[in-house]
């Protein structure tokens, strides 16, 4: 059986090595000749809208799926026609714009943050009226990683957040006073099994995920999990999904949901039966779903900007380290570690100590 990926990133290599075993091949198609898939997948190194490249790229395709939700209409819109796509398109074009991803959640009764949609400093200033301050103003379109959004503090942000962000449709939203950020994984299956890994408790920093540590026996897996279910069920959706949310109070409030494997389930890899890569593998291309139970007690811990040194992580009992073979850059998502023990405290005790082997730059 061979899997078509759109993007060649860490995602994809990812999914590339959870394939393997199950003798499913991969190829990836992405524009980047660095793309750091190619490693474990056959790689198409052309642009999207090369519309030769697509015959190439389902030459000898069973199932079709994608490691990035910005990806253009036209493209999903043939591939679907001709082989389909899983996650649906309609996950794709909800999620790429942030102000029908809110109407989506209103719909099915997920509350999220007040917003307003902005496509003038007139509508920006009745948007804050209507929102109130402190807000974030942000793009409804390829914002991701902290970029593409600007805080509003007070009324004298708003001529400086419309220079920096206008011109394009925006969102405002209001500030949630949150106590944590919260993430559910969850997989679907082409005849509707659903099956939920454990709640994932996030740290962001700089707005890029600094760490992640499951949490089963969670007070709030319940409500996460439902939320999740109707917006997989809504979308007729299958692969591995992640819908992000903030605790508030506990009462859960929703972000955004990415129709993809996401960063915040990295932990799945060692820390569950089944990883999030290898049920999204099993998912798209129509097989059973494996169990999604954790194992012992696991974090993840991100690799920004620097590469640790490799003996000290592995000299680290319990801890597993991905590199992505990606070169240094400020900011950039290097790998991750994660970290597994039979006892909270210890878990706690490897974080610190796997974070002080790492820059978080």
């Amino acid at each position: 059986m061979k899997l078509g990926i759109l993007g060649g990133g860490q995602l994809g290599r990812m999914m590339a090595l959870a394939a393997a075993p199950l003798d499913i091949h991969c190829r990836v198609w992405e524009p980047e000749a660095s793309a750091c898939a190619q490693h474990y997948a056959e790689h198409l190194q052309k642009s999207y809208d090369d519309n030769a490249a697509t015959q190439s790229f389902l030459q000898g395709l069973n199932a079709c799926t994608y490691e990035f939700e910005n990806l253009p209409a036209p493209l999903i819109e043939t591939l679907q026609s001709r082989i389909g796509v899983n996650p649906p398109p309609l996950a794709i074009t909800t999620s790429q714009d942030r102000l029908l991803e809110k109407a989506f959640f209103h719909k099915l009764g997920i509350a999220t943050a007040a917003y307003r949609a902005v496509n003038s400093q007139q509508e920006l200033e009745s948007a804050v009226a209507a929102v109130g301050l402190p807000a974030v103003l942000k793009t409804c379109r390829l914002g991701y990683d902290g970029k593409g959004q600007t805080i509003l503090r007070q009324h004298s942000d708003i001529a400086s957040a419309w220079q920096q962000l206008g011109g394009v449709p925006l969102i405002l939203e209001g500030f949630v006073k949150f106590q944590r950020e919260v993430s559910q994984v969850a997989v679907r299956s082409k005849d509707g099994d659903i099956r939920f890994y454990a709640l994932s408790e996030n740290v962001h920093r700089q707005g890029i995920l600094h760490s992640s540590i499951a949490k089963p026996q969670d007070a709030l897996s319940q409500q996460a999990q439902q939320a999740t279910r109707k917006v997989m069920e809504a979308l007729d959706y299958v692969g591995v999904i992640c819908v992000e949310f903030f605790d508030v109070d506990g009462q859960l409030v929703a972000n955004e949901y990415a129709p993809r494997v996401h960063n915040s389930g990295h932990w799945t890899i060692e820390g569950a039966e089944t990883s999030q890569f290898e049920n999204h593998v099993r998912a798209v291309c129509g097989l059973p779903l494996g169990s999604t139970a954790t194992r012992g007690f696991v974090a993840m811990l991100n690799i920004i900007g620097s590469h640790p040194d490799t003996k000290k992580v592995c000299a680290i009992a319990g801890a597993h380290l991905h590199l992505y073979g990606k070169s240094e850059k400020p900011g950039r998502k290097l790998g991750h570690i994660t970290l597994r023990a039979d006892e909270a405290a210890s878990l706690e005790q490897l974080l610190a100590l796997a974070k002080s082997h790492i820059n978080d730059g």
